[in-house]
Parts: C-alpha cells; sequence; structure tokens
C-alpha cells in the first residue's frame, strides 16, 4: 500500500511540475511576442487569437529555447522536380517570412509554403502544381512518438520471450501489462467478444498508444513535446479511415443486409431505411475524426486563453485567477489525454463488434412462435 500512495505521489507531483511548466512556457513566448509587437506598433493591443493559433497550429521548426530552433526540412515536388532545403531558409532572423529563390520562389502564407511571383504575391496557378511533403513539426513528434512506443513495445515484448507470460512482470512489463489486459477485458472482448477479440487486439492497441502517446507528449511543454499532434484534423482523419476500412472489411452478410435490407421490416420501410443506414456507415468515423480533434484542441484553448487573460489586464489579479486556473486545466487535461484514447478504441472496437456480430433473428422468430 505505501508503495502504490508513493507512486501516486509522484505522478501527482510530475503533473503539476509538467503544467506549470507549460504555463511558465506559454508565458515567456507571449511575453516576447507581446514586446515585438509592441515593437513594431509601439502601442498596439495584445491579439488573442493571433497567439493562440500560433501554439496549436503545425510549423516548420522546432523551438527548443530562448531563440533556439530545430529547423526541419522543407519536401516540395513541383513541375520541375523534386527539392529539398532547411526551413531556416524561408525565415529571418526575426522569424518573419521571406521569399526563398529555389526551382521557383517560395514564401510561407499562413504557415503553408508556397509559389510567389516577383513582387512576393501568391501565385496561384503554380502554388496548385505544388505538393508539400515537408518534415512539419507534428510529423516529427509523430516519428518521436512511433520511436518511443517501438522501444517501450519491443522491450516489454522481449522481456515475455525471456521469463515467460507466466512470471511476475518488472520494469516495462509492469507498466504495460496492466494496460494491454485494460484494453483487452475492458475495450475488445466485451464489444467483439472472447472469441474474435483477438484478431483485433493488434489494431486496437495501436490506436490506443499511438493517440496517448501524442496527447501526453502534446502536455510537455518542451522538446520532444509541445507539438499538437492529436489536434490536427489530418491525424484523427487517417485514424478514422483506418477505422472505417477495418471496420467494412470484416463486415459480414448480416451487416450489410442490416444496412441495405432491414430484416423484419415491410419493403417500403426498407427502402426507407437503407439510405439512411448507409449514411450512418461513413458518420461514425467522421464522428470519431471530429471528437477527438475537437477535445483536444479545445483543451489547448482553454489552458492558453487562461494564460492570454494575464496579458489582456496586466495586473497581478488576473495572474492570481488566471494561473491556478491554468494549472487546474492542465491537470484535468491529462485525464483527457487518457479517456480521449480509451473513447476512441472503445468506439472503434464497437464499430467493429457491430459488424462482425452474428445476428440470429430468424432463430429468434421460430422461438416466438414455439
Amino acid at each position: 500500500m505505501s508503495f502504490l500512495r508513493l507512486k501516486t505521489l509522484l505522478v501527482a507531483s510530475f503533473s503539476l511540475i509538467a503544467v506549470l511548466s507549460v504555463t511558465n512556457s506559454f508565458a515567456n513566448e507571449n511575453a516576447n511576442e507581446g514586446v515585438k509587437e509592441a515593437a513594431k506598433k509601439q502601442e498596439g493591443s495584445f491579439n488573442v487569437t493571433e497567439t493562440i493559433l500560433e501554439h496549436i497550429k503545425d510549423d516548420h521548426s522546432w523551438h527548443l529555447w530562448g531563440h533556439t530552433s530545430i529547423h526541419l526540412p522543407v519536401i516540395l515536388k513541383t513541375s520541375k522536380g523534386f527539392e529539398l532545403f532547411s526551413s531556416e531558409k524561408l525565415v529571418d532572423e526575426h522569424h518573419e517570412p521571406v521569399v526563398y529563390k529555389g526551382n521557383f520562389d517560395y514564401k510561407l502564407i499562413d504557415g503553408k509554403t508556397k509559389i510567389v511571383d516577383a513582387s512576393g504575391n501568391l501565385d496561384k496557378e503554380a502554388s496548385k502544381q505544388l505538393w508539400d511533403l515537408s518534415i512539419t513539426k507534428n510529423v516529427a513528434s509523430l516519428f518521436v512518438s512511433v520511436l518511443i512506443l517501438l522501444v517501450v513495445l519491443l522491450n516489454s515484448a522481449a522481456a515475455y520471450k525471456k521469463t515467460g507470460v507466466k512470471s511476475a512482470p518488472k520494469g516495462l512489463q509492469s507498466f504495460m501489462e496492466p494496460i494491454i489486459l485494460f484494453v483487452r477485458d475492458e475495450v475488445a472482448v466485451p464489444n467483439i467478444g472472447a472469441k474474435k477479440a483477438g484478431k483485433y487486439m493488434p489494431f486496437l492497441l495501436t490506436i490506443f498508444f499511438l493517440i496517448l502517446t501524442n496527447n501526453f507528449l502534446g502536455l510537455i511543454p518542451f522538446f520532444p513535446g509541445g507539438a499538437n499532434v492529436s489536434g490536427n484534423i489530418a491525424f484523427t482523419m487517417t485514424l478514422a479511415v483506418c477505422v472505417f476500412i477495418v471496420v467494412n472489411l470484416s463486415a459480414n452478410k448480416s451487416y450489410w443486409e442490416h444496412i441495405f435490407w432491414m430484416p423484419g421490416m415491410h419493403w417500403s420501410m426498407k427502402l426507407f431505411l437503407a439510405p439512411i443506414e448507409l449514411i450512418g456507415v461513413f458518420t461514425k468515423p467522421i464522428s470519431l475524426m471530429i471528437r477527438l480533434f475537437a477535445n483536444i484542441t479545445a483543451g489547448h484553448i482553454l489552458v492558453l486563453s487562461l494564460i492570454c487573460l494575464i496579458f489582456i489586464f496586466k495586473t497581478v489579479f488576473a495572474s492570481a485567477i488566471a494561473v491556478p486556473f491554468a494549472v487546474f486545466i492542465g491537470m484535468i487535461e491529462l485525464l483527457v489525454a487518457f479517456l480521449q484514447a480509451f473513447i476512441f478504441t472503445m468506439l472503434a472496437a464497437m464499430y467493429i463488434g457491430m459488424a462482425t456480430e452474428e445476428h440470429h433473428h430468424e432463430a429468434h422468430e421460430g422461438a416466438a412462435h414455439h
């Protein structure tokens, strides 16, 4: 019992330190931005919207400390072929966008690499043929999370090969085993069934750990954290598409029959329900995509909004209110990080279970007649 209390205390302490670091990091960055804005406009007001969007959007560089950043590679596919260069060439010493002359003239417009003309204005026709394959901050963070998962999971798997499944878990095993059993016993088996759950466990575990790792990394204010991967609609859409493919490839005859020709209904009702059920096939993954994206992004925006109150009112009273609230919301974000990974995995398992379930309506009807 004393060990569990110590473990809980350490987790709580680390969480508090991490959240305080987040608020301090945001405060420092916002202060620097406020100084720059004041230097430009002399008496300009603090732009809350711009500050919040700056922290939650993707970027071509990864901030480390002060004015030090990791400039990520820009990879472009144009009508003249591939082109590779550092994102450092797209900004000046004040991190303002500048034109880089390569095969074309490139410039960052709204955070995206575009082709511009001699005057520095957007060249729409040339930009239509531009494919941006750059390694951005979110992509680099995704690579980091995958590397972390490979190290942790492969290490645990190697330990099981040496000691066997029946032996007591040690090290990373003791951390990973309860989570894996939780996903199996509370997510996969209840929704898919004990016989079929094992087939889909690798897929469900991959989704769960990938979302969970990126959620936690997004709460860490310093390298290798700070990226808003789970709050990126492209990331959540990719996961939703994977769920859509797995669900529909696994679907049995009974599943499709209930969609296109509902059993036990009059033919007129079948014709009425078929389009509605078909729409539901596509709305389910869309709801998965939007739910994860909206919840993670909303959490970041809420914390940033509270921090921005300090720079809006510029009083000690505002700081005394905003910082504790930001810390409180940050603590809740730790719970949300786990909860959103759980909900996404739970719904994915539920959709798989619905698609693979054997409907025995004929047997039930026969039993009712008897």
